[in-house]
């Protein structure tokens, strides 16, 4: 029986894997102190946790989706220099009006932020190309989502009951997001994926994506019981006011 040390990838403790996981981590931490400044000592553990969330949501969005976009957009080489076409990962047909170009990640070259997308694209290699769905996802991902998560940030720490709206509204895109991201891999029986080893499948498709699935479903669930709280009060309050 393989050892669980013979299931993980034989680079997986390469500078750019490490790199990429300390990124994450970076981001993360930046968040929490971004909460540490914006919120009173007084905001309920929930919200805290969710300002921290939706910041980490927000620095993912713009800072590592953002550079995904980019090199789909304007990293690219021509086909005609790579003797075997078929190995790289997909670029749609057309993209852009060009049929004889590599776009994505796999076209940046020694980039920092390519080489992070090309460690994840281990495990899915969508994320090396240009691949249609997932580009339209980022498009909306990285100026819609991002956007609408500094905005629940900014109203968490005003205090603005609103925000729940738009904590319901962006989760639920979150959702559909990943949804959209993995249905095709599902329905072709994960072409694209590699589930090889411990790493690619518990850790980057598995742990990282959950992520987007769990904490969206709790802010929607934390959301909708204030929501519900809102009511509660203004239905005791009417009924105290029709006694009076």
């Amino acid at each position: 029986m393989a050892s669980f040390k013979d299931s993980l990838p034989p680079d997986l403790f390469d500078q750019t894997t490490l790199v990429s996981l300390a990124s994450t981590v970076a981001i993360l931490a930046t968040a929490y102190a971004l909460s540490l400044s914006a919120l009173d000592r007084n905001t309920p553990g929930s919200h805290r946790f969710l300002f921290v969330w939706h910041a980490f949501d927000a620095l993912i969005h713009f800072i590592l989706e953002g550079s995904f976009l980019y090199h789909c957009f304007f990293s690219w080489f021509p086909l005609g220099r790579v003797s075997n076409p078929h190995a790289l990962a997909p670029t749609a047909h057309n993209f852009l009006g060009y049929t004889n170009r590599a776009y994505g990640p796999q076209a940046g070259g020694d980039n920092f932020f390519a080489q992070l997308w090309m460690v994840y694209a281990k495990a899915d290699r969508r994320w090396a190309g240009a691949d249609l769905t997932v580009i339209s996802l980022e498009l909306l991902t990285v100026f819609v989502a991002g956007p609408l998560a500094c905005y629940i940030c900014y109203g968490l720490a005003k205090k603005d009951p609103r925000t729940n709206v738009l904590m319901i509204v962006t989760a639920t895109m979150e959702l559909y997001g990943g949804f959209i991201t993995f249905c095709p891999e599902w329905l072709t029986l994960n072409y694209n994926l590699d589930a090889s080893n411990f790493m690619y499948k518990w850790v980057y498709l598995v742990f990282f994506n959950m992520l987007w699935v769990f904490i969206p479903l709790y802010a929607i669930w934390v959301a909708v019981k204030d929501i519900d709280d809102a009511f509660a009060v203004r239905s005791r309050a009417a009924t105290a006011s029709k006694r009076k």
